[in-house]
């Protein structure tokens, strides 16, 4: 493995099961994440975009191993985390955390703010006392929010603050890769550039590497070095931004693309309609998962699901006939 890969994620599969019925039939799993390698350096923002329900948020779940992949590697910094036991994963965590999408449920009202962003470091042992209440509220003020509020609760703050409570908390152990997970999605349009302002600026002032996870294309697009692109559990386009936004080589990425809203209303845009609806990650279909709603499609893509190959320097594309120009 090259020393300067910071994470590694080989052949990555996380499968849901369930059943159903007196006799407890079992359905056909949910393929949440279906074969996904990616890999991160030190210092970069790797942007996972795709649909709702495309496994982006899964993929970041199972680094973390908050879900135990099906199958697969996770290698931070050369170590392979879904070998370590519990005691050697609660070390590791130090240096991973994330910041979760709903800044409303992922904060305890039950808890003081002090409470929530303290809480890493009393269960690792870091600091207590008045040391511990010192560095709350030095990240308090990093973030943006007023130390002589520590003993509030989250009701008591917006929903732009609660997420600056998110980050905090995320920041409290000195992590060196941090999960944003639709960090700004359930906020308004202000709201969002002032907390993705700050993430740019957390990154730089504390040397992080972020795996941003969001829907929204323009966030996507103002923060990350690199792009994934995922369709049904799989990464289907990988570039660099500005080569990714300047000409989408998928499909699929062309058509997410035309539905974003043009950058200049004097600018016009053809809009892509994809035929049907998205499959089931229960029913995939053979081949090439986007075949259906394809307007390219050909006999080979229903055949014979295409391996994300290097079509150009640092492009990354899975599609046997990609739009490159």
């Amino acid at each position: 493995m090259d020393n300067s890969e910071f994470l590694v994620i080989k052949n990555l599969k996380k499968y849901f099961f369930s059943e159903r019925g007196f006799l407890r039939t079992a359905l056909p799993p949910v393929k949440a994440v279906e074969d996904v390698s990616l890999t991160m350096q030190k210092g970069e923002t790797l942007g996972l975009v795709g649909e709702s329900g495309c496994g982006k948020t899964t993929i970041g779940r199972c680094i973390l191993r908050l879900e135990e992949p099906t199958a697969g590697e996770v290698h931070f910094e050369g170590t392979n985390i879904l070998a370590q036991d519990p005691k050697a994963m609660e070390k590791l965590r130090r240096d991973m955390q994330i910041i979760f999408q709903d800044p409303y449920s992922s904060l305890n009202p039950r808890r003081t703010v002090g409470k929530i962003i303290g809480e890493g470091l009393e269960i690792h042992g870091v600091s207590s006392g008045k040391e511990l209440e010192g560095r709350v509220k030095e990240l308090m003020k990093i973030v943006g929010l007023l130390p002589e509020h520590i003993n509030r609760y989250p009701h008591e703050f917006s929903g732009g603050q609660r997420q600056r409570i998110g980050v905090a908390r995320a920041l409290a152990l000195n992590p060196k890769l941090i999960i944003a997970d639709e960090p700004v999605s359930a906020l308004d349009v202000s709201i969002q550039a002032q907390i993705l302002n700050l993430l740019v600026k957390l990154q730089g002032q504390f040397d992080l590497t972020y795996l941003f996870i969001s829907h929204d294309l323009s966030v996507v697009r103002h923060i990350s070095d690199r792009v994934a692109v995922m369709y049904l559990g799989r990464v289907v386009e990988l570039s660099e931004s500005d080569n990714l936004y300047k000409l989408p080589f998928h499909p699929y990425t062309e058509a997410l693309m035309s539905a974003a809203p043009p950058s200049h209303p004097s600018k016009k845009k053809s809009r892509i309609i994809l035929e049907g609806d998205v499959p089931s990650p229960r029913n995939v279909p053979p081949g090439c998962s986007f075949h259906p709603r394809c307007r390219y499609r050909q006999d080979i893509c229903r055949q014979t699901v295409p391996d994300l190959k290097e079509i150009q320097d640092g492009r990354f594309v899975a599609c046997y006939f990609p739009r490159t120009g």
